[in-house]
């Protein structure tokens, strides 16, 4: 079965008749179906976790795994949303209207509709994220289907803090973040080439630089720059005068306020900071900060301790950061031990190759062919198959040539 969203416009009897329909195909045991219904529905989520062979699945279920896909809470606010936004010239239309607007890249219709009901700046979503039009520039945590992020968002976001925004407002996603903890955790501004512009405007605007965990998860916004793989925008922060303790200056590569930390002996000040210091560990080599990776594994690091089921060596691959690689090789790190997702340090430079992307990767340009032929010159172990996996993907012809001659060279066969 294909699942595909109902525009807002679609009345209550058309979300009952896709509930229905799901669990028809649910029924049927349509793959697509049961895992819709394992992602979106708590409960049902948490019995396949615990291997409960007990399962079953009411039409109650269905329309309570609706209401998450469409990000409410329940399906009764589900059905009070749709009641208030069939209604065209009702609040609710009038701020969907412009989330609408702000996706699309539209100043006209969004200033239009600012200006016909002045209370859409400070009204919050009916969804579960509770978001401001402020909140959807950053579009982290908000609808995922909307599926397009506008090249004009700094337009926009002057619109919005023109007509009276609040600039440090919180929403409910991630436990509670403002806009610019949003924006800059958001791959959406960053693929846009946008995000440092936006971050620029907010704190120009006067947004507060260090909200407490302003980037959700109880993270300050450094943190969660790091944590969600967006290092330009964590460098830029820390320009402007972030906070960094000890994890965050690694993660933004600031080795004078690492070293300030650290006794002339070698061992940390504050002996409570070692996992601090682990942690920064593993930002140094994700996002290639090879000098503070050496400074802190000479000071007692591991960088073969993994954080989110991955160590040094695999978040420096995914990185393609060449001279981090090289210098955890020096140090002895294991190229073998198994991500949480069953990859290696090859297997995690493969999957980068395939599907990194740019903004994870910044600032430098990646040579992946380099990186694995560091890798496999080091003595990485390349899996059985790995040539048929490598002609099934989606590459340059003469990239996929050169790295399928570099395997054959070091022992790989069809």
């Amino acid at each position: 079965m294909e699942i595909s969203l109902l525009p807002i416009s679609a009345g209550l009897e058309l979300y009952r008749r896709q509930a229905a329909r799901f669990y028809e195909f649910y029924l049927m045991k349509d793959p697509t179906v049961v895992e819709f219904i394992l992602e979106h529905h708590p409960r049902l989520r948490k019995w396949v976790e615990d291997d409960c062979p007990y399962m079953t699945v009411t039409p109650a279920d269905i329309q309570l795994a609706m209401a998450d896909w469409y990000y409410f809470e329940s399906w009764m606010h589900m059905v009070e949303w749709v009641m208030e936004v069939t209604q065209k010239d009702s609040p609710v239309f009038q701020f969907e209207s412009a989330v609408e607007a702000i996706f699309t890249g539209d100043p006209v219709r969004l200033e239009a509709l600012l200006r016909e009901n002045p209370g859409l700046v400070k009204m919050r979503s009916m969804r579960k994220h509770h978001a401001t039009l402020l909140h959807y520039i950053g579009a982290n945590g908000v609808e995922y289907y909307r599926g397009q992020y506008p090249s004009n968002a700094v337009d926009l976001l002057r619109l919005l803090l023109d007509a009276g925004a609040a600039i440090d407002a919180n929403a409910d996603m991630y436990g509670g973040a403002t806009a610019l903890g949003l924006v800059a955790t958001s791959i959406h501004p960053a693929r846009a080439g946008v995000m440092v512009p936006l971050v620029g405007a907010l704190l120009d605007a006067g947004a507060a630089l260090d909200p407490p965990g302003g980037a959700g998860n109880g993270h300050n916004v450094v943190k969660g720059c790091l944590y969600n793989g967006r290092p330009e925008a964590a460098d830029y922060l820390a320009r402007r005068g972030a906070s960094l303790g000890l994890e965050e200056a690694a993660g933004v590569g600031r080795l004078d306020i690492v070293r300030s930390y650290f006794k002339e002996d070698g061992t940390l000040k504050d002996p409570q900071r070692q996992q601090e210091m682990e942690l920064g560990l593993i930002w140094a080599c994700a996002y290639g900060h090879t000098a503070v990776a050496e400074f802190l594994i000479d000071r007692g690091g591991d960088p073969g301790k993994p954080v989110d089921g991955m160590n040094g060596v695999h978040w420096a691959a995914i990185g393609g950061h060449l001279d981090t690689i090289r210098l955890l090789i020096n140090r002895n790190v294991s190229l073998e031990t198994v991500n949480r997702f069953g990859g290696t340090a090859l297997g995690s430079a493969f999957w980068a190759m395939v599907n990194g992307n740019e903004v994870n990767r910044w600032p430098e340009d990646t040579d992946d062919v380099m990186v694995i032929e560091t890798l496999v010159s080091a003595g990485a172990k390349i899996e059985p198959g790995t040539l048929g996996w490598l002609d099934r993907q989606n590459l340059p012809v003469a990239k996929k040539a050169m790295i399928g001659d570099l395997l054959r060279h070091h022992g790989a066969e069809n």
